[in-house]
């Protein structure tokens, strides 16, 4: 980030009407025209560095620069306005310089970057001086409006102790682009896209995410096009705020994410689990039935809230709103139709938040049909919410509370993240197979470099050649339809012999014969546990 104050940039100023009727022309430097201009300078005193400050735009005749002859002085000269940081150097000839300027000058301000323009026609410098600032007042007093329709936006919010959801939509208004929220594991909470985005912003995010490193509270990444900020301190960061922003972030912008950072902050000081009292009131109950099920007072206290845990069945459920929809479901909407949906059915439930989930844990007669209840919450949730809903296995003791909790996250972060047709109502372990498997894993070293060992040479190759070839996408393909290459090849949009060329370049690639069985299942192995690493519904690091 810079610290000049925003302004009207060299190239635009000369375009100004003053400018061009003095016939300019950038001699050295080109490359620092995009340089904004704070405020311009008229002298001819040749230690007018001291006066500058940084973004000053010094005009001058030359009359009190060295001698033509005494090149390192005006080496010095140009040194003195780089070091200050100035936007550059506008020299009218005539006066002291005919119809060029020295050599010496020409090429300390190439060397250095610093655009040298020379005006072939006399200019009152006072009119030019006068235009230039005009702009910048300008454009400096709608960043000073901007910046305070910021500031008025995030000080509405905090008297109205809006909710994470109401941020995010000032974030993404104020700044016309895609906006993610993530935890400290990399995985994104909450995700409203921008105007233009057409999809895709969010594939591969937890893999992309911790490739990013920020230095201090809040930076730029222009591998990613994102602005990062930082959630809570430097010691107890809980996640990171992300805008979409393609171009380097203006001041403007890095505001808009510090204010948002800090509403969020503010907002979980003051409701630290983000729910209602019955929610916050939930997630001790649960947290007292998964540390100590034996516990009567936590016996006692579930009982008196109404849910009642002597001679019953558990299941636990995780309620994971889809972040990459056009709309991501609202979290507090979600909870609400749970309990509804719950005491629609007559059956007792506590509801609680952790980390944008909702984790519910049902409580049955041991003579009901655990699934088929279950089954029936959820037909009433996903009626109103594109969510995904994951249960573990039921349980008959209390002391089997924290596995049933457990295994319905882990099928949560298993289960395909988008929507698919053949999806069943309640994802559990036994739908998912062999997906199930490597989702136990996680974020297991072992897995990782098998992965690694597979699919590296494919990755590398893919990233080389851009879009012309997609071996990973030719690989995929082929084991999703193994009965017919051709089914394949028609699935990419591909010719046979354009198909087969690629299924040649992977086995080279690999030294593999993809007609090996255990080849196939090897790669088909790491692709989905690539997939699973890469998913961004997945936890990124449970």
């Amino acid at each position: 980030m810079t610290d000049v104050t925003p302004g009207v940039t060299l190239q635009e100023a000369l375009a100004l009407p003053t400018f061009r009727r003095a016939a300019p022309d950038v001699v050295a430097g080109r490359s620092g025209l995009d340089r904004p201009i704070r405020w311009v300078h008229a002298t001819e005193r040749p230690d007018v560095g001291a006066l500058l400050r940084p973004g000053d735009l010094l005009l001058t005749m030359g009359t009190g620069l060295p001698p033509d002859e005494d090149s390192a002085g005006l080496v010095a000269f140009v040194d003195d306005l780089v070091e200050v940081d100035s936007a550059g150097l506008v020299v009218e000839l005539g006066r002291r310089w005919g119809s060029a300027v020295p050599a010496a000058l020409v090429e300390a301000c190439e060397h250095h970057g610093l655009p040298l323009v020379v005006l072939g026609q006399e200019t009152r410098f006072a009119a030019l001086a006068q235009e230039i600032g005009e702009r910048v007042v300008d454009q400096q007093l709608t960043e000073l409006r901007e910046a305070q329709r910021v500031h008025e936006t995030f000080t509405e919010l905090s008297f109205s102790e809006a909710g994470p959801a109401e941020i995010l939509q000032a974030v993404q208004r104020l700044a016309a682009g895609p906006v993610v929220v993530e935890n400290a594991q990399h995985r994104p909470l909450d995700y409203l896209p921008g105007p233009a985005d057409v999809g895709g912003f969010l594939d591969g995010w937890p893999a992309r995410s911790r490739r990013v490193e920020v230095a201090g509270r809040t930076g730029w990444d222009a591998g990613n096009g994102w602005l990062v900020t930082r959630l809570g301190t430097a010691e107890q960061a809980w996640g990171r705020l992300v805008i979409g922003s393609p171009a380097a972030p203006s001041q403007r912008l890095v505001a808009v994410a510090e204010r948002a950072a800090a509403a969020l902050a503010l907002h979980r000081l003051h409701d630290r689990d983000r729910g209602t009292l019955m929610r916050r009131t939930h997630l001790e109950l649960v947290a007292g039935l998964t540390d100590d099920p034996d516990s009567e007072e936590s016996i006692r206290r579930c009982e008196l809230a109404g849910f009642p845990v002597r001679r019953r069945t558990f299941v636990g459920v995780v309620v994971r709103p889809r972040v990459d929809g056009a709309s991501p479901a609202d979290l507090d909407e979600v909870a609400a139709t749970v309990v509804r949906a719950a005491h629609g059915l007559r059956l007792p439930a506590l509801v609680c938040e952790v980390e944008r989930d909702l984790r519910v844990l049902v409580s049955l007669a041991r003579s009901a049909d655990a699934e088929d209840l279950v089954d029936r919450v959820a037909a009433r949730v996903l009626a109103h919410h594109d969510v995904v809903m994951a249960a573990g296995r039921w349980v008959s003791e209390r002391t089997g509370i924290a596995r049933t909790l457990t295994e319905a996250g882990q099928v949560a972060d298993a289960a395909p993240h988008s929507r698919r047709e053949a999806d069943p109502v309640v994802h559990r372990l036994a739908d998912l197979h062999l997906r199930g498997l490597l989702g136990l894993f996680g974020e297991d070293d072992r897995l990782r470099l098998f992965v690694e060992r597979e699919l590296a040479p494919l990755k590398r190759h893919d990233r080389a050649d851009g879009s012309r070839t997609d071996l990973l996408a030719a690989l995929r393909a082929l084991l999703l339809h193994p009965a017919s290459k051709t089914e394949a090849a028609a699935s990419l949009h591909l010719s046979r012999a354009a198909f087969y060329d690629r299924l040649a370049r992977i086995e080279s690639l690999l030294d593999a014969d993809l007609d090996d069985p255990d080849v196939r299942v090897s790669l088909h192995v790491a692709l989905l546990a690539d997939e699973l690493s890469d998913d961004v519904s997945g936890p990124g690091g449970k």
